[in-house]
């Protein structure tokens, strides 16, 4: 241990006290000892720092920050050094305003489009996803300032999101859900990882030792502290022996007190305990040794110039026909669509960023060459139809030369909290772009939202700019791409297909009940439409620009891949080339089922007109692996592996056959007659059989057994099945105003977040207010003692309170008898 020492000074108490937290955002401090508090803060694309009420879903305004694009928004760009930009600012930002910890990069896969936190996320394959947020972490903490990726691991669906069981094969999570943190760990180093909420194979996040100690810290090196996220401990005991470092947020002591009893009855070793407050403690002084070494500010207006860069690079072009784009000078505009004053530029929940400033494009545009004819607003936010707003955008359209549209999903649509129920954007929206066609056929649509939706309406315009959530300088950064200003580079970092139902995870997503069943195996996105040959509306990696690009000349070695890349256009730009490897096999190697398509490196290259460079994309042995369910551990078949450069997956321009010598030479692990959706790649309908086959193991049950009753993990909006009159009444009320809060098209996080939260969760979440204890009592009397349950309710209040002053008298004591230490340059004492 680093600090033996110092440890070796502290009572038991005060060892089990640094382990949870002392409010909603801060650790405990000990000053006796020179032992200093961190505080954390959400910040996956800008800092929020709370002050005063806190909480955390973003339903009170933190310090103004830069509002940076959203991971999905930057994901596009595929540039880590441009998100290692975004994270340098964020760490500044974090610096001025004191946060020491920065809850982010969100990096969970999209595995499934109507994920309410998609717009967060970086990507539905783990290779983009990894390298886009090392550039994050790197970022963050050059500043001195510690990053902490998450959520760790699984975390795929927002609905039951605190109690859900994601069941999933081994090879799955190790080469997709796993790869992406584990790119991250190797390359640059976090200091700190979220746990998930979720179960992962029975056993929650938390408290998953393989996950938190065997791969995270013995196989990949990760040498930092673990939080939970916040709510997300179930049994602080089982976390800190599976590696779990810090219970966020405050539990007024109750978990110091578990963590005491627990040692005191030998169900948990003090050197155990000792370990996790080292390794805590090595983070904290050594990210508060980096900022003593120097102080920061950040520039305002310097970071809102980057927002707006980051905005261009990450802008994706999916229709261009005429060369409606870029728009000359002088072009008569009509401006029609509530976002384009109003604008869609991130998603609500934790990472709601209060902007330093926010621009709009009716007002950017005034600047730009066009000739603004009008605005309109077009359509209601709500849904609603307005008969007055359509003629006055008809009327408008038919005297402009081109129709500048803004649709998008509206803000309820995209939160935490709550999935999306359909991939459609808003009626009243779809219906005036069909409206406006019969009066201009020369319409742009600027396209405003997190995540995939549907675009049945793509017929009805001629140019289609994808600005994604463009964060708080967006707007002027699309009007720089439409008028030519910015040539756009954006690339998709997710598929479009071209109905939802086409999704691989249609019949899977979301699990309804207790489980999360990942059916569709390793067939991820554009892995399984890739694999089964199936047309999608835009393919992974797709995106225009306003010039061409030729590949030419392929040279393929065992570690690097290389091309000439020629800009053939008129304009400057950037073209991002894609490596895909797919394993073909030999006639001697019994088969092992892997997507048709892997990406496994990329480059983004600036060219002139008619500039030519060479482009090298090196890779190693383990590009060409595969998890083995029987070594535990990734393995290369000798064979032929087919290597292709392109534009987009779907866009292949090279390609070459390569012999390479694996770890294996034959792989006996699975009989195709048995898994024969997973050999084809079209898993859409896996029985259970053949997922318990794959598994290796019985599926658990998806549904709780309503005839028993309530249990700490079930979730709250249970109650409507309790045995108790009175929980039942409270368990309606909750759904109703839900449901009523959704209609309103404003939902309450509150009530969303109470509705789903586990039982346990009320200790967890009301800093202290309410102990395991009475939760248990909660739980008696939902479950048919309610009079009985109120004394043993008022009993567990007063041994709370007894508990508290107990805790504190301890505490003080311990800091009254031992006198003040100093520490080293190390930032704790010599032993």
């Amino acid at each position: 241990m680093r600090y033996k020492k110092l440890i070796g000074r502290m009572t038991l108490e005060e060892k089990a006290s640094l382990l949870s937290g002392e409010n909603f955002w801060k650790t405990k401090r000990i000053d006796r000892l020179g032992i200093p508090s961190i505080t954390l803060a959400d910040g996956p694309h800008g800092i929020r720092k709370q002050e005063g009420d806190a909480d955390h879903l973003g339903l009170h305004k933190g310090v103004p920050a830069t509002c940076f694009p959203p991971g999905s928004t930057v994901a596009n760009s595929w540039d880590p050094s441009l998100s290692q930009r975004i994270g340098s600012a964020l760490g500044e930002e974090a610096r001025y305003h004191g946060v020491d910890v920065v809850l982010g990069p969100g990096m969970n896969i999209k595995r499934d489009p109507l994920c309410g936190r998609s717009f967060e996320y970086l990507s539905e394959d783990p290779y983009l996803s990894g390298k886009m947020a090392a550039g994050y972490v790197v970022g963050i903490q050059e500043r001195g300032v510690v990053s902490c990726p998450k959520h760790f691991v699984a975390n795929n669906q927002e609905h039951l999101r605190m109690t859900s069981n994601s069941v999933i094969d081994s090879r799955t999570l190790h080469e997709i859900y796993l790869k992406g943190f584990e790119i991250v760990v190797k390359e640059a180093h976090p200091k700190a990882m979220m746990s998930a909420y979720n179960q992962v194979n029975g056993t929650y996040a938390n408290e998953h030792s393989e996950l938190l100690q065997d791969i995270l810290v013995k196989q990949w090196g990760f040498s930092g502290f673990v939080v939970t996220d916040w709510g997300g401990s179930n049994d602080h005991i089982s976390g800190v022996l599976a590696g779990s470092h810090l219970e966020m947020p405050a539990t007024g002591g109750d978990s110091d007190r578990e963590l005491v009893k627990a040692v005191e009855l030998g169900l948990l070793s003090e050197s155990v305990l000792d370990q996790r407050v080292d390794e805590l403690l090595h983070v904290i002084f050594t990210i508060k040794k980096l900022q003593e070494e120097s102080s920061y500010t950040y520039d305002v207006d310097g970071n809102h110039q980057l927002a707006q860069k980051v905005a261009e690079e990450s802008t994706v072009l999916l229709k261009n026909d005429d060369d409606i784009l870029p728009l000359p000078d002088y072009t008569r505009v009509a401006i029609i669509g509530d976002f384009a004053k109003t604008p869609r530029y991130q998603g609500a929940g934790s990472s709601l960023v209060n902007p330093t400033k926010l621009d709009n494009f009716v007002d950017a545009v005034a600047d730009s060459s066009l000739d603004v004819i009008g605005y309109a607003q077009g359509f209601l936010r709500s849904g609603k139809s307005k008969p007055s707003l359509i003629k006055e955008a008809c009327s408008l359209a038919s005297e402009a030369d081109v129709v500048l549209y803004f649709m998008g999903l509206e803000e309820v649509r995209e939160t935490e909290g709550m999935d999306r129920t359909h991939a459609s954007l808003s009626e009243n929206q779809v219906s005036l772009l069909k409206t406006l066609y019969g009066f201009n056929k020369h319409i742009v649509v600027v396209l405003s939202c997190g995540s995939y939706v549907e675009m049945d309406w793509l017929d009805r315009c001629k140019g289609l700019l994808h600005g994604y959530l463009g964060g708080q300088a967006g707007a002027k950064g699309v009007v720089r791409i439409l008028t030519g200003e910015v040539n756009p580079s954006g690339k998709l970092s997710e598929t479009y297909p071209f109905l939802y139902k086409d999704t691989p995870t249609y019949p899977y997503y979301p699990g309804k009940g207790r489980t999360a069943e990942y059916r569709e195996g390793l067939y991820v996105g554009y892995r399984y439409y890739s694999t089964i040959d199936k047309s999608v509306q835009f393919p992974f990696g797709y995106g225009l620009s306003y010039t061409q690009f030729d590949y030419s000349d392929l040279k393929v070695t065992q570690s690097e891949v290389s091309c000439n890349l020629t800009n053939t256009g008129s304009v400057a730009g950037s073209e991002i080339v894609q490596l895909y490897l797919g394993f073909r096999g030999t006639s001697y190697v019994a088969p092992v089922f892997r997507p048709a398509k892997e990406l496994k490196g990329f480059s983004k290259i600036y060219l002139q007109p008619g500039e030519t460079q060479r482009v090298s994309i090196s890779f190693n042995q383990d590009a060409f692996g595969f998890y083995s369910i029987q070594s535990h551990q990734f393995e290369v078949i000798s064979g032929e592996y087919t290597i292709m450069l392109g534009a987009s997956v779907e866009d292949i321009r090279l390609e070459e056959l390569i012999f390479v010598n694996g770890s294996l030479d034959t792989c006996d692990i699975y009989d195709s007659r048995v898994l024969e959706h997973y050999f084809s790649g079209d898993i859409t309908e896996v029985s259970d059989e053949e997922f318990e086959l794959l598994l290796g193991r019985p599926l658990p049950p998806s549904e709780r057994d309503r005839s028993k009753p309530l249990t700490l993990n079930d979730p709250v909006k249970e109650l409507r099945y309790a045995k108790s009159f009175l929980a039942r009444r409270v368990g309606g009320m909750l759904r109703y105003l839900k449901n009523r809060s959704i209609k309103k098209g404003k939902p309450d996080l509150n009530i969303l977040f109470m509705y789903n939260i586990p039982f346990r969760g009320i200790a967890k979440m009301m800093n202290g207010m309410v102990s395991m204890e009475m939760t248990h009592t909660l739980l008696y009397m939902a479950n048919g003692h309610p009079f009985r349950g109120l004394c043993r309710l008022f009993g567990g209040w007063c041994r709370l309170r007894k508990a508290k002053k107990e805790t504190t008298n301890t505490l003080r004591q311990a800091g009254e008898s031992s006198q003040t230490f100093t520490h080293n340059q190390s930032g704790g004492f010599d032993d």
